[in-house]
């Protein structure tokens, strides 16, 4: 399993790290695996984990309102899955609940506030006790947003594709296997760095591969491989049919590059 990741010593980039990842652990690396890299969006699925904990727990819902007076008829639901309506970027409403998949950072900061307002404690501090402390993710942090500003290394994202993979209890099976989910299925929008798709699929806080086609996941890839790529160079996926799932941070922002390289990885690694 060594040689999928030979390529990354190709790639052109400075720093790349990468880790194959079974259920009992991982498989194969290369690189510099606890080297801090910033993750840009792999950030979400460590806070949608952060507030499926906090749902759990009871602090909060997926039914709970969004923000009745600037998105009626949104949830929390809404706020992970990238349907409630929140514009990109700012607390503004861009369409209404369920309509459009509007990739929003503001939405993950808004579901993060819910978490952060419920349990009466910055999120950043709920994150590492939810999560961090629990999985033992002593090279992750998040110093901003909990949409784009995390840091972490390899080593630890890869402790978290195990936890999806071979669960220690993190979450209840029920909620893990709604996180893989699509959420209200069938709504386009554009996937960041390769246009508009329909359907654009996602679960909570995770983007699903589905149908769409070019991605930044393999040919191979099953559709219900889920994960995360993040302007930054950095991606995450599991892959739930082949039981694996891949890592691989490196310090050069997404380009074409990485159209080309990250297929090609994960298309050797499935082979």
């Amino acid at each position: 399993m060594a040689e999928p990741l030979d390529a990354v010593a190709d790639w052109p980039v400075d720093t790349a790290a990468a880790a194959i990842v079974g259920p009992a652990g991982i498989v194969a690396t290369h690189g510099p695996l606890d080297h801090a890299f910033p993750l840009a969006s792999v950030t979400k699925p460590l806070a949608a984990l952060a507030v499926l904990v906090a749902v759990e727990e009871e602090a909060v819902s997926l039914d709970d309102p969004a923000d009745e007076e600037l998105l009626p008829g949104a949830t929390l639901r809404h706020l992970l899955a990238h349907a409630s309506g929140m514009a990109p970027e700012k607390p503004m409403r861009s369409f209404p609940p369920a309509v459009r998949r509007v990739y929003s950072n503001a939405g993950i900061e808004r579901a993060a506030w819910l978490v952060e307002q419920a349990a009466g404690m910055p999120f950043a501090d709920y994150l590492r006790e939810a999560v961090l402390d629990p999985l033992s993710l002593d090279g992750t942090s998040l110093p901003g947003s909990p949409a784009r500003d995390g840091v972490s290394t390899v080593t630890d994202l890869a402790r978290v594709a195990q936890e999806l993979l071979s669960s220690t209890g993190l979450l209840s099976a029920p909620t893990l296997a709604d996180l893989r989910t699509v959420q209200f299925p069938g709504l386009r929008g554009v996937l960041p760095g390769f246009g508009g798709r329909d359907p654009n699929d996602w679960g909570l806080g995770f983007e699903v591969r589905g149908t769409k086609s070019p991605h930044w996941t393999g040919s191979t890839n099953s559709p219900e491989t889920y994960g995360h790529f993040g302007q930054s160079g950095t991606l995450i996926w599991i892959d739930p049919v082949a039981r694996l799932g891949l890592v691989a941070l490196t310090d050069r922002d997404f380009g074409d590059w990485a159209k080309q390289a990250w297929p090609a990885l994960a298309d050797a690694v499935l082979a």
